[in-house]
């Protein structure tokens, strides 16, 4: 296939490739780079040819989930199978006197559990309940202060009236 020729790109079997890069993980910048031309350019193809448009966007959607998941798990915690290598030792009578030991790798599978990542989750919730979990909160007050003094001065009268309110003890 020719680089940097739209035509060619637009066929059954350049769409499936750009597709594939997508679905692969490649950025856009990479994906250009794979065709053989800049990224200003796949820009200006995705506006003018809704195929190729089409063949990124429906490459990357399974990526997307997957990551999307994979972030979900992590965040969450999970039980998983890995393989582990044990030492097995055997001890073999020999015809005379004596023994021999032999030594070989058996592998097992063994469940362990993930711990939540606190990092995800704070991803997790910033992103999809930003009203809740964003940065920096907006505090709506009913009504503002003029100045500190003006705020120091409300303090005094509040804490004034509950030690007046309070038994002496």
């Amino acid at each position: 296939m020719a680089k940097g020729r739209y035509a060619d790109w637009l066929t059954d079997d350049g769409l499936l490739l750009i597709e594939g890069w997508a679905r692969d993980g490649l950025t856009d910048k990479q994906i250009a780079k794979n065709i053989g031309i800049t990224e200003q350019t796949l820009n200006v193809w995705k506006k003018s040819f809704p195929s190729i448009s089409e063949s990124l966007k429906k490459g990357k959607i399974p990526v997307d989930y997957e990551v999307e998941n994979a972030l979900l798990k992590k965040a969450l915690g999970f039980t998983t199978t890995i393989k582990k290598a044990i030492k097995v030792k055997t001890k073999k009578q020999l015809a005379g006197k004596g023994t021999i030991e032999e030594e070989h790798i058996e592998y097992v599978d063994e469940e362990i559990y993930i711990q939540p990542d606190t990092t995800a989750q704070i991803f997790w919730l910033k992103n999809r309940r930003p009203d809740k979990w964003r940065e920096k909160t907006v505090i709506q007050e009913e009504g503002s202060f003029e100045s500190d003094e003006e705020i120091i001065k409300k303090m005094d009268e509040y804490f004034e009236q509950r030690r007046s309110s309070e038994p002496d003890l």
